[in-house]
């Protein structure tokens, strides 16, 4: 599947179709979920292993697209107008208007579009709580880059929940990292509506 992702990539920016178009037959591609970037994919991926889902066998493809902007692009070529999957996909609400009209752009009706109120790492430091964040930070060796970055004088008069999901963006590939790490943290009743709620639908 991310030899998929990576023709579907190149077809967008102008390469050719043939290689993904195969890959899906293959495959059996049948869902294309349009997510705005890896850290997303993290989180979808790692929620599918912790419910036992193969998300390769079911024929779904999670699908990074490198910012919302690019929905239109990827439904039109994922959608009925090209491969003809089902679309479907998560987002942030401010977000939610690039995708609404890149696929009406695209004449793709997703089967759904799951929302998180600021972004995925909002929700999750949310159904988390920022003490067991910090737990997991600590856990995963970023206490003193945490310790450094909560002392700053922008941090201060944020909220707990603001800092946190401030300090996950900071630094390249810690969304990404996170993305999994809270995800495998969450007690089973504590998910994210929007990431529930997407997993549940495919």
């Amino acid at each position: 599947m991310a030899d998929f992702r990576e023709a579907v990539g190149v077809w967008c920016r102008g390469g050719p179709e043939e290689p993904a178009r195969e890959l899906a037959e293959r495959l059996g591609v049948r869902v294309a979920v349009l997510l705005e970037g890896p850290s997303d994919l993290a989180a979808v991926e790692a929620l599918a292993a912790r419910r036992g889902r193969d998300l390769v066998a079911e024929g779904v493809c999670a699908l990074p697209m490198g910012g919302a902007m690019n929905v239109g692009r990827f439904a039109g070529l994922l959608g009925p107008p090209g491969l003809g999957l089902r679309l479907t996909g998560l987002c942030d609400e401010r977000e939610l208007p690039y995708y609404t009209r890149g696929l009406a752009r695209a004449g793709a009706a997703p089967d759904g579009l799951f929302v998180c109120a600021a972004d995925l790492e909002d929700e999750l430091v949310r159904a988390l709580g920022p003490p067991r964040v910090a737990e997991l930070a600590r856990a995963e060796g970023d206490h003193r880059a945490l310790r450094t970055f909560l002392n700053q004088p922008a941090q201060q008069g944020r909220t707990a929940q603001q800092q946190f999901r401030r300090f996950l963006g900071t630094t390249s590939g810690r969304k990404i990292r996170y993305g999994r790490v809270l995800v495998e943290a969450l007690d089973p009743d504590r998910v994210p509506a929007p990431l529930d709620a997407l997993l549940t639908a495919l």
